[in-house]
């Protein structure tokens, strides 16, 4: 079975800025989280935590446009690039690719890959 529906199921829970739910739905209970070379976050109740500060903090972050999807096996690589405002009113874009691996329908791992400089730069 491809994993692209479920991708693209994801990408839709994204689209409509529900992120808590999209992790709920397709991470496994084991699955692990990283950002670029950091140490990754390790658990669904780890990966749900991060995720509601992250809401805390910037709640109107959103997708602003999806670049591009590829799926190969149990594989998948996601280009989108988000906007949202920091706590102090600066607009921001947040432009990364998100790697993927699947099994038996649940992300277990996902690394993102973007320039974290973006963090600190305003959108123009």
């Amino acid at each position: 079975m491809s994993i692209r529906p479920l991708v693209l199921e994801l990408i839709e829970l994204v689209k409509q800025a529900k992120f808590l739910e999209a992790i709920e739905k397709f991470y496994a209970p084991e699955a692990t989280m990283r950002e670029n070379l950091d140490a990754p976050r390790v658990g669904l109740p780890a990966l749900l935590e991060y995720e509601s500060n992250v809401l805390k903090n910037v709640p109107d972050i959103r997708l602003e446009r999806l670049e591009s999807v590829l799926v190969d096996g149990d594989r998948a690589a996601i280009h989108w690039v988000f906007a949202f405002t920091d706590p102090k009113g600066v607009r921001h874009q947040l432009d990364e690719v998100s790697y993927q691996e699947w099994q038996d329908g649940k992300i277990v791992r996902e690394r993102f890959f973007y320039d974290p400089a973006q963090r600190t730069r305003e959108a123009s």
